[in-house]
């Protein structure tokens, strides 16, 4: 039962994006283009997705538990809301919203909510843009543990769904209006700098030597990690970064690496056919590989997970362009494939290995 808002809102989710997708907007040819061009999309019905992106907010923001969230609380009772000597330094930008805040309402629900409602609204806002197969976008949203996460790291995650509402200048290569946004998420989480370098690497084509060499540099930090490590620390030493020099909580699920690399194998495989329904999909592919090299680092250390919320929402979008690239009488089954693996994985996180329990004074 302690789970059970988080599976109400699984399944309403779900319906909702099905729906939206069977009654668009402006209804199109569902089928793939001919094999010189890319596939035409059906524009789901608005009102439907924001019926769900509200469940999303609902539940993200009215929840008093899980991860770091009763800190951030804690920490807001607290806070003097106050600009006196304030400085623009560190994660500003999250401060000046919980300083706004408490001048409105001493209520520390009022920051839980406030940033529930901007995370998921400029991630299901992105999805809906790109996403071949919304629904599915939405289910493995929240099967995979993303929305869960985003219930935990806050900041770093309000930071990453504002670099993926700047996703469609890193496509048109706009570096003018793309690192302002970088720069703004930064104040949020300054991890998210690492985008403005990032922003040069996924620009290229995918399946490069440069890729497979990506691909073996990060195999090699994997082996070599203690070496890696220690010249990490010595980089970031005397920073506010060099507590994660203390984390020494073992390393993420080698399920959990399979799961994020899985859509790699498959996107390689069908690469040629891609690229021509999928004009757009090197940025999207190389984004998921980044994260599935940080996620194989993090085997060695949890903390490295971390860097795969800025890449995990691009492989959302990757995921529902793959069922495409199968022969039209197997798309049905690597459809259902996918719904059914996720939510056995779902299952698997949640309930067998964390053991969630979902709590608000809400719902």
């Amino acid at each position: 039962m302690a789970m059970i808002v988080l599976w109400i809102n699984l399944l309403f989710v779900f319906v909702c994006a099905a729906l939206a997708r069977m009654l668009p907007l402006a209804r199109q040819d569902a089928a793939l283009a001919p094999e010189g061009g890319p596939a035409p999309l059906i524009r789901p019905n608005k009102l439907l997705v924001a019926t769900a992106a509200a469940s999303f907010v609902l539940v993200a923001g009215l929840r008093n538990n899980i991860g770091d969230t009763p800190f951030y609380m804690y920490n807001y009772y607290l806070l003097n809301p106050t600009f006196e000597g304030f400085r623009l330094e560190g994660d500003f930008g999250f401060s000046v919203l919980s300083i706004a805040l408490k001048k409105l309402t001493p209520d520390p629900q009022a920051l839980v909510f406030v940033t529930a409602f901007v995370t998921n609204v400029l991630i299901v806002a992105g999805l809906y843009r790109y996403s071949r197969l919304i629904e599915l976008s939405l289910f493995l949203y929240i099967t995979t543990g993303m929305f869960t996460v985003s219930m935990n790291g806050i900041r770093q995650y309000l930071a990453a769904s504002i670099l993926f509402a700047g996703t469609h200048w890193l496509i048109k290569g706009d570096w003018r209006r793309y690192f302002p946004i970088v720069l703004l998420a930064a104040t949020f989480h300054n991890t998210a700098v690492i985008m403005l370098g990032v922003y040069f690497l996924v620009r290229k084509r995918a399946w490069t030597k440069a890729t497979m060499l990506l691909l073996a540099l990060g195999v090699l930090v994997a082996v070599g990690f203690d070496q890696f490590f220690g010249v990490l620390l010595m980089l970031i030493e005397g920073s506010h970064y060099t507590v994660y020099g203390q984390f020494d909580e073992g390393g993420a699920n080698i399920i959990r690496v399979a799961v994020t690399g899985a859509p790699l194998l498959v996107a390689f495989l069908g690469r040629h056919k891609l690229r021509r329904i999928w004009p757009e999909s090197d940025i999207f592919v190389n984004m998921t590989m980044l994260g599935f090299l940080f996620m194989v680092i993090s085997t060695n250390n949890w903390i490295f997970a971390r860097f795969n919320i800025y890449f995990g929402l691009y492989s959302l979008v990757l995921c529902a362009w793959i069922v495409p690239l199968f022969a039209e009488r197997f798309r049905k089954l690597a459809y259902y494939g996918l719904l059914v693996f996720h939510l056995a994985y779902f299952y698997y996180e949640h309930v067998v290995a964390l053991g969630l329990h979902y709590r608000s004074h809400y719902l």
